[in-house]
């Protein structure tokens, strides 16, 4: 596979409440990796990609919803690294600009009942052939987390918390093998995305059962996964324009609410050094729109 070069600075955030609770905080910029393999998805298809490669095979299959960013950074990536694409798309049949993206990206989609979406591994044998590669839905598994394991080796800096969005977990396991494997001391913290994010803690276990526990935040889903509260897009416009970085509501904006309001509340020492993992996914901002 080709080698894909890419950016993603660590970038100080300026915001009075940081200022007034003594911390220093900081984005890991990997929404800059490319428009659309950005962010975590990028980090998460790495080693599969190089996997399907090494098993000889030229088309992958995967999962999602119709706004998925995973979706969409498969078909870029797919079309970058010469694969055939194919998602399967939870639902039923729509059209939006994230799947027509993928469409002139070359991917096939394939849409399916909710009740059938249920078996992902039956739906894979029914479509694949013995070229195809499975992925699961939001690049989730092993090989996704040793891609997100290797952010922790890029860091410049030295952090006391780095935190995290969630909604399968392969992150947060990812960032905390590469605590583990760096010997840091460094805590990692994670915001379930969606309702019921306890899960995520197992998850963690599951992907890197080496690694020490991870912290979880679980009130700040906001109602549930893809769910927004007239505080949280208050919360984002305020936070653009004071920082220029764009931020959305499912994944990055619900991280950064909940690290300001931790700030507020006292959770951190003064002069604590926080990081938080830029997850990209931005196209999500589109189908939210009107909302602003």
């Amino acid at each position: 596979m080709q080698s894909f070069d890419f950016y993603s600075p660590e970038e100080q955030i300026y915001r009075a409440s940081f200022a007034e609770a003594g911390l220093s905080v900081y984005f890991k910029r990997d929404d800059l990796i490319h428009p659309y393999i950005s962010g975590n998805k990028w980090r998460k298809l790495k080693h599969q990609l190089l996997a399907a490669e090494a098993e000889g095979k030229t088309a992958l299959i995967t999962f999602g919803g119709a706004w998925s960013n995973h979706i969409l950074a498969t078909a870029a990536a797919a079309a970058k690294f010469n694969f055939q694409a194919t998602a399967i798309i939870r639902g039923e049949e729509v059209s939006n600009p994230v799947l027509s993206l993928c469409k002139v990206y070359g991917m096939q989609l394939i849409f399916v009942s909710r009740e059938d979406y249920k078996d992902k591994e039956a739906l894979y044998r029914r479509y694949a052939t013995e070229s195809s590669y499975f992925i699961d839905e939001g690049g989730y598994g092993a090989l996704g987390a040793l891609g997100c394991s290797e952010l922790i080796a890029e860091l410049t800096e030295k952090y006391d918390y780095i935190f995290c969005a969630a909604g399968t977990g392969t992150t947060a396991a990812g960032l905390a093998l590469g605590v583990e494997n760096s010997l840091l001391t460094t805590q990692i913290h994670v915001i379930p995305v969606l309702k019921g994010g306890e899960f995520i803690q197992m998850e963690v276990q599951k992907l890197a059962p080496s690694a020490k526990d991870v912290t979880l935040h679980v009130d700040y889903h906001f109602g549930g996964y893809a769910r927004t509260k007239p505080a949280l897009l208050t919360f984002i416009k305020d936070f653009v324009a004071d920082t220029g970085i764009l931020i959305e509501p499912t994944y990055t904006g619900k991280l950064c609410y909940a690290v300001e309001d931790l700030a507020q509340q006292g959770y951190f020492p003064a002069g604590s050094r926080i990081l938080l993992i830029h997850t990209g996914g931005l196209t999500g901002f589109i189908g939210m729109h009107e909302r602003f």
